[in-house]
């Protein structure tokens, strides 16, 4: 459950103002068809946090504890510093393929923009960490749609009255919360007990 709730918060909060939200409203606003936009966002996100998940599993299985935790306690603080940096929508992640319909494009266009995304990347050190897929990828893919289905239906007017840069601030702690925790869990638990 431990892993669920914390990929949820941390999904949640650092999509928050990120290029795949901003994506969100841009399709909502071309489109204005939110049911087949938030489908498209839901099938993308499960797609693209599965197959990360399942990267940060297999690079569990394949380094060792002590490396595995320096990875972890260093990516975790680099997100820290990564939800710092305010997100910019590429003209690249806005072409959506017509063709296809509103759900199709969605998925297209949402799926390549999550590739290399912060989400992407903590859903990788998520599942590294707890080892557990699937509460890992059920809670990523709640936490997008916590921070996308608001924007699809909502729009700027949501987006506007937001205060992001506090979100990030709080997201960017918590990463770092983490990746502290990561480094020094053993010193931790022995100055605890």
């Amino acid at each position: 459950m431990e892993a669920f709730l914390i990929s949820t918060g941390i999904v949640a909060l650092a999509e928050i103002g990120d290029k795949t939200q901003l994506l969100s409203l841009l399709l909502a606003a071309k489109f204005r068809k939110p049911w087949p936009i938030i489908a498209g966002i839901f099938a993308a996100t499960v797609v693209n946090h599965f197959l990360a998940g399942l990267a940060g599993a297999l690079i569990t299985q394949w380094l060792g504890p002590d490396a595995m935790r320096w990875i972890l306690g260093i990516s975790f603080l680099a997100m820290a510093g990564w939800m710092l940096i305010p997100d910019k929508l590429d003209d690249e992640d806005t072409k959506v393929v017509d063709n296809l319909g509103v759900f199709g494009a969605t998925v297209i266009a949402f799926f390549l923009a999550e590739m290399g995304d912060k989400t992407q990347i903590a859903t990788v050190a998520l599942a590294a960490k707890y080892t557990t897929l699937l509460p890992v990828v059920l809670g990523t893919t709640l936490g997008m749609m916590l921070a996308n289905v608001p924007a699809v239906l909502l729009g700027e007017v949501a987006a506007k009255k937001l205060p992001i840069k506090l979100v990030h601030m709080v997201a960017a702690v918590i990463f770092a919360m983490l990746g502290m925790v990561v480094l020094l869990g053993s010193q931790l638990s022995a100055w605890i007990a």
